[in-house]
C-alpha cells in the first residue's frame, strides 16, 4: 500500500455486549499501532450472529485500503462462526482443511490429551487461500489470516495479543514518519474557533473537545500530522486566533 493502511477491530463476542466479559482488545491494539506510527480508524463490537460478522466483514473491506484485526469465533463450538463467515465475505464460501492447521492442530491435541479431539481439528477448516499464524504461547492452536489485511485471531487476550504483535512486526514493517501532536486548553466555547478548524489543510487530523465547568467553557484543541511543519502551522492558526480575541490558552505538553 504506497498510503497509510486504514486498521479496523472487529471484536465479536456475544459475552462482550452482556458483560459477561470485558474488552481487553481496543486498548491492547490502539496502544500497539501507536506505538509504530499508526493509529485505528475503527472498532466495532458485535455479537457472535453469523449474518451480522459476514455483513460486517464486507463493509469494512469496502473501506479504502482497509486492515482488520479480527478478535473471536474462530474456535470448534456452535457458537464460532467467523471461519465460515470470513469464506463467505471474502472468498467463496467454503471452507476447505488446511493441511498445516492440521498437522499442528493434531500434534497439540496428542500432546494436552484433549478428549473428543475431532472437534478441535475443526479449526483447521478454514477459507481458501489463508495462511496461519502460530504465535499462540498458550497451547500452540492457530490462528489464520487472509490476502495480508485480514486477519482472525481468537478472543482470549493471552493467545491473540502476541499473535497481533507478530503481524504487526512481521507485515506492517514500513519506516513510518512519527505523528507530531500539539494541544491546548483554551477558556472558550469551541464555536470560537470553528472559523480556524475549518480553514486547515485536510492532511491535519483535528480534535475539538468541548468542556463545561462552574467557573465557565473550556475547549481543548489537538492537531496532529506525519508532516510536522503542517502541524505546527495548524497549531499556530490557534494561537494567533486566540491571542487576536484576548482569550487565555495553556499549551499541553501532549504528543
Amino acid at each position: 500500500m504506497n498510503e497509510d493502511p486504514r486498521f479496523f477491530a472487529l471484536i465479536i463476542g456475544t459475552e462482550i455486549l452482556n458483560r459477561r466479559r470485558s474488552d481487553k482488545h481496543f486498548d491492547f491494539l490502539t496502544d500497539e499501532l501507536l506505538r509504530r506510527g499508526y493509529k485505528l480508524a475503527g472498532s466495532f463490537t458485535i455479537e457472535d450472529d453469523p449474518a451480522l460478522i459476514v455483513h460486517t466483514l464486507k463493509f469494512l473491506a469496502s473501506q479504502p485500503r482497509s486492515v482488520v484485526f479480527s478478535f473471536g469465533g474462530i474456535g470448534s463450538t456452535p457458537d464460532d462462526h467467523t471461519r465460515k463467515a470470513a469464506a463467505i465475505a471474502l472468498g467463496d464460501g467454503e471452507l476447505v482443511t488446511h493441511p498445516e492447521a492440521r498437522e499442528i492442530i493434531q500434534r497439540r491435541i496428542e500432546a494436552m490429551k484433549i478428549p473428543n479431539g475431532r472437534y478441535p481439528l475443526r479449526m483447521a477448516e478454514l477459507p481458501r487461500g489463508a495462511k496461519l499464524i502460530t504465535e499462540n504461547p498458550v497451547n500452540g492452536m492457530p490462528a489464520f489470516y487472509l490476502e495480508d489485511r485480514f486477519f482472525f485471531v481468537p478472543g482470549f487476550p493471552q493467545m491473540s495479543h502476541p499473535m497481533l504483535r507478530w503481524v504487526l512486526d512481521t507485515i506492517f514493517t514500513g519506516e513510518k514518519k512519527p505523528y507530531h501532536r500539539f494541544t491546548l486548553t483554551a477558556l472558550c466555547r469551541e464555536s470560537e474557533l470553528i472559523d480556524v478548524m475549518e480553514s486547515l489543510p485536510k492532511d491535519v487530523e483535528l480534535s475539538s473537545l468541548p468542556k463545561i465547568y462552574s467557573d465557565g467553557p473550556r475547549v481543548s484543541i489537538s492537531v496532529a500530522s506525519r508532516d510536522e511543519e503542517a502541524a505546527r502551522n495548524s497549531f499556530g492558526r490557534f494561537i494567533d486566533e486566540l491571542e487576536k480575541k484576548k482569550i487565555p490558552y495553556s499549551i499541553n505538553d501532549e504528543r
